[in-house]
């Protein structure tokens, strides 16, 4: 069960700091394209002689596709997200500065 939530936590962490998040998927995206180019050239005698290793190794590569396109969906929202709640923290620290200029103009 320790194991279960040190994965977790370190899965939080990953998701939740961009710039992890980004190295993940950077490297992710290499590892996948190697297997990709290695799937497709010089692996590729040995993978059709052997069936279950041919779809072990593509369904490998179909995950790691699939984290990828996931983290850089989740980094798409994560970054729309942040950016609409720093307009709105703007704008309300625009409309307090313009009430406290208005409030100081009426009193003069």
């Amino acid at each position: 069960m320790n194991n279960a939530k040190f994965v977790i936590q370190i899965s939080r962490g990953l998701v939740r700091n961009a710039r992890a998040r980004r190295l993940v998927m950077f490297y992710a995206v290499l590892v996948a394209l190697v297997l990709l180019f290695s799937g497709s050239t010089f692996l590729w005698p040995f993978l059709r002689e052997h069936p279950w290793i041919f779809l072990g190794y593509w369904a490998v590569c179909a995950w790691i596709t699939l984290l990828v396109v996931l983290l850089a969906l989740y980094d798409l929202v994560k970054v729309r997200a942040d950016a609409i709640q720093l307009r709105r923290q703007l704008e309300r620290e625009y409309m307090e500065k313009t009430r406290r200029e208005a409030d100081e103009d009426a009193r003069r």
